[in-house]
């Protein structure tokens, strides 16, 4: 990875952003501001690597512009891991143009990007008011997770990405949020068969970063087959759980 998180904790500690004018101090609304307030300081860093997720793809495309469709454009990564973690849906990518360019997405899998080298390093930022006790975030789709993890072993890809996480807690002192604390962490540093799935909640990963285990020292590879291993048992455990709860009681009803 590029980022020097602990460089950019010190810049970030302590300093503070607006409270926003409209929306509840949760989520998004809360969670914006720090957001570009790391951007900006990691933008310091790599003036030249850092985006947006949809920067870059706005990027990558208006510098191919004899490059029309969505199977041409994809073809522009070189990597089938990030392209399935970064690209946009078929309907969006044959309507980009430099005059009707992406613009940021809620959902996009990177809130910032690096991008160097052929590596990416994907930067996920998450904010914590500090003065409430809350539910550890949504982090990603288990489900996108296990899809990323299959295509980096059908592909053999290893080491041309990571997914990090930058957490910010904060205090509402007047009409400023002020971060008291940072926490970082890497998703593949973290024990893959001890990451929690609510699958009540949109089959999401959840966790406190500042809580994530960083005690893998394994391979890329064994975290994936690690990972898949993880996510197929609880599956097949929640569905045992489905039909036992939901199916067998209803059955002698049916003809």
């Amino acid at each position: 990875m590029f980022v020097n998180y602990t460089k950019l904790a010190t810049k970030i500690k302590g300093t503070s952003v607006p409270k926003p004018i409209s929306g509840t101090l949760s989520g998004h609304a809360a969670g914006e501001p720090f957001d570009k307030h790391v951007y900006n300081e990691i933008k310091k860093q790599f003036p030249k690597n850092t985006f947006r997720q949809y920067e870059y793809l706005n990027d990558l495309f208006s510098k191919n512009p004899e490059v029309i469709g969505y199977e041409a454009r994809q073809a522009l990564f070189n990597s089938p891991t990030v392209l399935f973690l970064l690209s946009r849906g078929k309907n969006a990518v044959d309507k980009w143009s430099i005059e009707n360019p992406f613009d940021e997405k809620q959902n996009d899998t990177a809130d910032i990007l690096v991008v160097k080298d052929n590596f990416y390093e994907i930067i996920d930022i998450k904010t914590r008011n500090i003065s409430k006790s809350a539910q550890p975030p949504n982090i990603i789709s288990a489900f996108k997770l296990a899809q990323v993890c299959a295509k980096m072993l059908d592909n053999k890809e290893f080491d041309n990405f990571t997914i990090n996480y930058f957490e910010i807690d904060w205090l509402l002192d007047n009409d400023k949020l002020i971060c008291k604390d940072t926490h970082f962490a890497c998703l593949f540093k973290a024990q893959p068969n001890e990451l929690y799935i609510n699958w009540a909640a949109a089959m999401q990963i959840q966790f406190h970063v500042r809580d994530l285990d960083q005690t893998y020292n394994g391979t890329m590879e064994n975290w994936a087959k690690s990972y898949l291993k993880h996510f197929v048992t609880q599956a097949k455990k929640r569905a045992d759980d489905m039909i036992k709860k939901f199916v067998k009681p209803f059955e002698k009803y049916i003809e």
